[in-house]
């Protein structure tokens, strides 16, 4: 089992900037792809942005691509979305899952653990 835990959300203007993190307990998150998904009011969860076990491979969401960055820590154990250039409809909630295989995929069934969302408003 992985526990999740997702944090840095919070109230925005737009054009600023937000770091989500997602800390990994009971295993060790270098053993999965992990994946950032988001969820706005009244529409279903869509993928944002996606890496592989070693961090060698990124994938983004062609609205969040050149102002989102996926990165990780091993060591720590930890998933960071670095969010750049905030606007209006990136507000929602924000969660991060992790997907035990090689490379992150953008299916939402393909990943076996979920965290339980940290929410980010951005006002315009």
């Amino acid at each position: 089992q992985v526990q999740l835990v997702e944090s840095g959300g919070g109230l925005v203007q737009a054009g600023g900037s937000l770091r989500l993190s997602c800390a990994a307990s009971g295993r060790t998150l270098r053993n999965y792809a992990m994946g950032w998904f988001r969820q706005a009011p009244g529409k279903e969860r869509e993928f944002v942005a996606g890496i592989s076990k070693s961090g060698s491979t990124t994938d983004y969401a062609d609205s969040v691509k050149g102002r989102f960055t996926i990165s990780r820590d091993n060591a720590k154990n930890t998933v960071y979305l670095q969010m750049n250039s905030l606007q209006s409809e990136d507000t929602a909630v924000y969660y991060c899952a992790a997907d035990g295989r090689l490379f992150p995929t953008r299916r939402q069934d393909n990943y076996d653990y979920w965290g339980q969302g940290t929410q980010v408003t951005v006002s315009s």
